[in-house]
C-alpha cells in the first residue's frame, strides 16, 4: 500500500458513488481547490480530515493513515506535460513566466510568490462567445534575505 494506491482508491469512490469536488469540499468545509489537491495526494490532513475521508471513500484504517503523511509534492509524470490542459499552463509559464517574474520584482522586489502561503479560487465565467475559465492564484510575497 502506498500514497498513490489510496489516491486511486478515492477516485473510484468518486466516480462510482458520482460525486462532485465541491460537494466533497463542503463535506471537509476546505475550499474545492484545496480538497481536491489533498485528495489527489498533494496535502497532508488532519486525523480529522483522514475520519472524513475514510467515512466518504470508505478507506481502511491503513489507508485513512497514509493521508496524514506528508506526501511528495509534484504530481506530474514527465517534466513538460502531456495532457492538453496541463499542457496549457506549461505553455502560459513558458511564455508569460519571465513577464510575471518581471512584474512582480518591480512590484515587490527580489523574491518569490509562495505556494505554501497560498489560495486558488477557479470559477466558471459566463461569457456570450464562450464561457471562460477564471483562475485566481494568490501567494504571500517572500523576500530573499540577505546575511
Amino acid at each position: 500500500m502506498d500514497r498513490q494506491q489510496v489516491t486511486q482508491k478515492i477516485l473510484s469512490a468518486k466516480v462510482a458513488k458520482q460525486m462532485r469536488w465541491a460537494d466533497i469540499a463542503t463535506e471537509f468545509g476546505q475550499s474545492k481547490e484545496w480538497t481536491t489537491a489533498a485528495l489527489l495526494g498533494q496535502m497532508t490532513f488532519t486525523r480529522a480530515q483522514a475520519d472524513k475521508a475514510q467515512q466518504l471513500f470508505s478507506l481502511t484504517d491503513e489507508e485513512a493513515a497514509w493521508l496524514q503523511i506528508v506526501p511528495y509534492k509534484g504530481s506530474l509524470p514527465t517534466a513538460v506535460p502531456t495532457d492538453p490542459l496541463i499542457y496549457r499552463w506549461y505553455e502560459i509559464v513558458s511564455v508569460y513566466g519571465t513577464t510575471i517574474k518581471e512584474l512582480i520584482h518591480e512590484e515587490f522586489g527580489d523574491g518569490i510568490m509562495s505556494a505554501i502561503d497560498f489560495s486558488m479560487d477557479i470559477q466558471r465565467e459566463a461569457d456570450p462567445k464562450g464561457d471562460r475559465v477564471q483562475v485566481v492564484l494568490s501567494g504571500k510575497f517572500l523576500p530573499y534575505k540577505t546575511y
